[in-house]
């Protein structure tokens, strides 16, 4: 299943800790737990949806619901809570694992279907929301190699850096 979470940073005298304590503590401390295979962050190039994505390949929502995942992964942002706005999680079937986007290539989410991306040249992976916020209800994944410009509904982000895969997958 694909974990995913959404949100913007309201500080920008902060944001360049809150990304480096993201990268460097939180998304290793969450590809430890039990369950999560990848995890991957993303900032957006489009305007129309919120500044950062993070991809995480789980087995299922009981992950997030464990307490090796509330106390490991999930819950440790207290410093930096007040500054988190437009936050979304959704989980989504569809695909057991998230594709890895190199740095030199871009991730395109389209939440109104799969066309603009077929008529980009591109191959969709499709998502369907099962838990958590269920917003959007569908969402189509796919990989880049250059920014383009879309329409609404269709949003392109740069990978922050490479995927993390967990060491019990490697």
């Amino acid at each position: 299943m694909i974990y995913t979470v959404e949100c913007n940073f309201a500080d920008p005298d902060s944001e360049a800790e809150w990304n480096l304590f993201y990268s460097l503590q939180k998304l290793p401390a969450l590809i430890s737990v039990s369950g999560f295979h990848t995890s991957q962050r993303f900032k957006a190039l489009s305007n129309d949806c919120p500044d950062y994505l993070a991809l995480h390949s789980i087995d299922n929502l009981h992950v997030l619901l464990s307490d090796e995942y509330r106390h490991n992964g999930g819950g440790n942002f207290a410093r930096w809570q007040q500054h988190i706005t437009d936050w979304q999680r959704n989980l989504y079937g569809g695909l057991d694992r998230a594709p890895a986007i190199d740095t030199d290539h871009y991730l395109v989410v389209s939440t109104i279907g799969p066309e603009p991306l077929i008529d980009a040249g591109l191959r969709p992976y499709p998502l369907h929301a099962v838990a958590l916020d269920r917003h959007p209800e569908q969402s189509w994944l796919a990989m880049l190699d250059r920014p383009l410009v879309f329409g609404a509904g269709v949003h392109v982000y740069r990978p922050m850096a490479e995927q993390l895969t967990s060491s019990r997958d490697e």
